[in-house]
């Protein structure tokens, strides 16, 4: 190819992926800035801790829900398309987002319509790249560059948020994400989708509420333990006027998680029964049949619970203990960020010299390692300088883990089934995002008050799920051990 030629693909290049890297990294944005308004947004619109946590997990829950059904519209709407929609969706509860006065609009906005938007954006980004970039290398090229977008998006959240909360307000943050969408929508238009080479699968609408029912069951129920506890529960869980279950009695915890359980069986029947019958399920049951990649499923679900839900403890504990602000919260979480770039903008050259199974492990190793350092000297009355090496060494082993799990579960299957495993992959993780807020933050959360022993024990539990994430690592087979040829991540 001549220069003239090679920098007119560059400049197509960019062209194409510019508007996916702003969307990757909005959405990712979306995911971390709240942490560090919390008290604000709480005491603004005269809600709790515990509203907003929840208005936080259901951001999460909506687009882990949504996500594979996302993946599937993307084929029968056309990928373009329904990354405008996404867009405009999300641009629309941003706004309603920033205007909202009370709990419920607020809800409305960030944690459903931003997260239907997010579901729809998300599965174009990757797909397009795939499609349109059919030379490995340039796809492994720009599929770094969106992985890096989602990398400082989910890392930069915390002070950025925190810098315009300060400074304007945190519905300033919300209307910044409306600018953003916005610009994206003008760039969207060079976007030119390839023809459709294959008939459009069906939409599988059964298989899509039975799933979307199940998680936000299971994760609804995790969430009660803040106000019920995990196994008996505190108070009377009460519907409607009628007690339910009388305090004492077990926990609402359970009941939820039962039922979504249930919930999941029958969907995972349902598209069973679906692929027998000859028809389009929402996405294969084999997809669960490769052990690399259901392990690396895994990791990234447990990674991404480990870093939403370690920033999330770790932001209640500065604002409701020491009494920092949210500029003074996104700059004591910046060791974090800084760790988390730094590992992301390595992991290109990392995955060249080593093998994915070894990057996974050596980042649950720091990740663990960084939360034992947090546990060992920070304190309410601590120095600022007690927190950095916990939070830079987590954040390191964060950063190093993350495009290795996808990559290895992208890895483990052939081209023409990429869309399907791209949904689940990201579905998996947005899952751990929301689990790791309801999850950790419930510790906390529930106690009388969320310092010292709350919170160590909070911090405790996230160290225990990145122990499972290793375990994970070095249970994947030998063959994953290779060396990477590409790398992606996502949130």
């Amino acid at each position: 190819m001549t220069d003239g030629g090679k920098a007119a693909t560059r400049t197509a290049g960019r062209a194409v992926v510019l508007p996916l890297a702003l969307a990757q990294l909005i959405a990712s944005y979306a995911a971390s800035n709240m942490n560090v308004a919390i008290s604000t947004i709480a005491a603004d619109i005269g809600t709790t801790v515990i509203g907003i946590q929840t208005t936080i997990t259901l951001f999460t829950l909506t687009m882990a829900s949504l996500m594979i059904p996302g993946s599937i519209l993307t084929d029968i709407w056309g990928r373009k398309t329904c990354f405008v929609l996404g867009l405009g969706i999300y641009g629309t509860g941003a706004l309603l987002a920033a205007l909202a006065q009370g709990i419920g609009l607020l809800t409305v906005g960030y944690a459903v319509l931003e997260g239907v938007g997010s579901a729809l954006m998300i599965p174009p980004i990757y797909i397009l790249i795939t499609i349109v970039f059919t030379d490995l290398k340039t796809r492994a090229k720009y599929f770094g560059v969106v992985s890096g977008a989602a990398g400082v998006g989910a890392a930069a959240g915390p002070l950025i948020g925190g810098i315009i909360t300060s400074y304007l307000g945190w519905r300033y943050s919300f209307l910044l994400q409306v600018l953003v969408v916005v610009w994206i929508v003008v760039l969207a238009r060079k976007l030119v989708e390839p023809p459709r080479t294959a008939a459009a699968p069906h939409f599988d609408l059964a298989g899509a509420v039975l799933s979307a029912a199940g998680l936000f069951f299971v994760v609804f129920g995790i969430l009660q333990s803040s106000t019920y506890g995990w196994l008996l529960a505190r108070t009377d869980f009460v519907i409607g006027g009628t007690v339910l279950i009388p305090a004492g009695g077990i926990s609402p915890v359970w009941v939820f998680v039962a039922i979504g359980a249930a919930i999941l069986l029958c969907f995972f029947l349902h598209i069973r029964a679906r692929e027998r019958a000859g028809k389009d399920p929402l996405f294969s049951i084999t997809l669960f049949h490769n052990r690399t990649s259901n392990l690396g499923l895994l990791t990234q679900n447990v990674q991404w619970l480990v870093l939403q839900g370690s920033f999330f403890v770790i932001s209640v504990f500065l604002q409701q203990v020491r009494g920092a602000n949210a500029i003074v919260t996104g700059l004591m979480l910046m060791p974090a960020t800084i760790g988390v770039l730094v590992a992301s903008g390595a992991a290109e050259r990392m995955a060249r010299r080593h093998s994915q199974r070894r990057l996974i492990r050596a980042g649950f190793s720091g990740t663990v390692v960084g939360i034992a350092l947090l546990l060992a000297f920070a304190r309410a009355d601590s120095s600022v300088w007690s927190y950095v090496p916990g939070l830079l060494v987590m954040g390191l082993g964060v950063g190093i883990m993350l495009t290795a799990s996808v990559n290895l579960v992208q890895s483990a299957w052939p081209e023409d089934v990429q869309g399907d495993v791209s949904g689940l992959s990201r579905s998996v993780s947005n899952l751990g995002s929301s689990l790791g807020t309801a999850l950790a933050g419930s510790v906390l959360v529930g106690a009388a008050r969320p310092g010292g022993g709350p919170f160590a024990l909070a911090l405790f539990v996230l160290a225990a799920v990145a122990l499972i994430g290793f375990v994970a690592a070095v249970l994947l087979p030998k063959d994953s051990a290779r060396p990477a040829p590409s790398s992606a991540t996502t949130s």
